[in-house]
């Protein structure tokens, strides 16, 4: 007899990078990741050979992937389902910029599947701590050409032509496909993408590994899917972050992300009966104590927890204080 399904807490990964620092272990009181120079953690991931495997329950140690492939809709929401089958849409990442990521675009969808990828990445940026006079790179300060681009690239004076804002705790960027963008040194932020690894970078700084070699850049794809608009104003995001509510910070075809900054001892009561989706909780600051599903889960800075379709009322305790990204796909 099938049992039944219940929040999903997973496993998190834990990536070596070049540019990787120590805030993971250090900031987030994540003490068992197993890199000195952790550049990455994916607190939930269906990627293709780097899936986190779901932690509690008796489902525990399958892939999200298999936890669909014996619930689908009841897990997925009807229409979600229906789109993505037993793909999961989502990856939710942690990254530590100990240097300056490459600057780099990702492909959309149609692009990617001539690829033979299932489709490209749009992504999105919570800034959890930013160092003094640390930036983002996003898109560019003026309109441009590829060739403009290209000489840029040639002459080492890329950093020239793109918009360039310094970063504050809190503060979000979307990214969406096509956009040129980097994380700079000095920052710690929650990524939120869908579930894809496909990156098409432009310029490393001229960085060598160990044996001397560059890293690979891929400006042929990179210039085929390059936006060359530039930024009016900010690449920021303006939301409302107010204590104890559930503020939206953003809505897109790809996912809607809210934010809930918590402090109240009586707990948060959230109404999901008429929404046909999973929602995925993504703490990335203090911990809570989370009660759905006849189920009572501790999620702690880094982790996520997977809240079913089927869920309909949810009671979020914080433990002091927590900060929680509310993530779903609407339809």
């Amino acid at each position: 007899m099938e049992q039944g399904l219940y929040p999903l807490k997973f496993i998190p990964l834990f990536k070596k990078k070049i540019w990787g620092g120590s805030k993971i272990k250090n900031l987030l009181n994540i003490d068992f990741s197993p890199l000195e120079n952790c550049g990455e953690l994916w607190s939930l991931s269906a990627v293709e050979g780097e899936e986190t495997l779901i932690e509690n329950g008796f489902l525990q140690e399958a892939t999200i992937k298999e936890a669909i492939d014996m619930y689908s809709d009841e897990l997925m929401g009807e229409e979600n389902f229906e789109r993505f089958y037993n793909e999961f849409p989502l990856l939710f990442k942690i990254i530590d910029a100990a240097d300056n990521l490459s600057l780099q675009v990702h492909p959309d969808d149609k692009y990617a599947q001539t690829k033979g990828f299932s489709n490209g990445k749009n992504e999105m940026w919570y800034i959890i701590n930013a160092e003094n006079n640390a930036k983002i790179t996003s898109g560019f300060r003026k309109k441009v050409t590829k060739a403009e681009i290209l000489n840029s690239i040639r002459d080492n004076k890329l950093m020239d032509i793109v918009n360039c804002e310094q970063a504050f705790e809190d503060d979000v960027f979307f990214i969406p496909a096509g956009r040129i963008h980097a994380i700079g040194k000095g920052i710690m932020l929650a990524e939120i993408q869908q579930s894809s690894d496909l990156t098409y970078r432009l310029f490393d700084y001229n960085r060598t590994d160990k044996n001397g070699n560059k890293r690979e850049l891929h400006l042929q794809d990179a210039m085929n899917v390059i936006d060359l608009s530039p930024i009016h104003d900010t690449a920021k995001e303006h939301y409302h972050n107010h204590l104890n509510h559930t503020h939206n910070i953003i809505d897109t075809p790809f996912f809607s992300t809210n934010i809930m900054n918590l402090n109240m001892q009586s707990g948060l009561k959230k109404d999901y009966s008429k929404l046909e989706s999973f929602v995925v909780y993504f703490c990335i600051g203090g911990c809570a104590e989370v009660h759905a599903l006849n189920t009572v889960l501790h999620i702690t800075s880094g982790e996520t927890l997977l809240l079913p379709a089927i869920t309909k009322e949810v009671v979020v305790y914080p433990q002091g204080n927590a900060k929680i990204l509310e993530v779903t796909i609407l339809s």
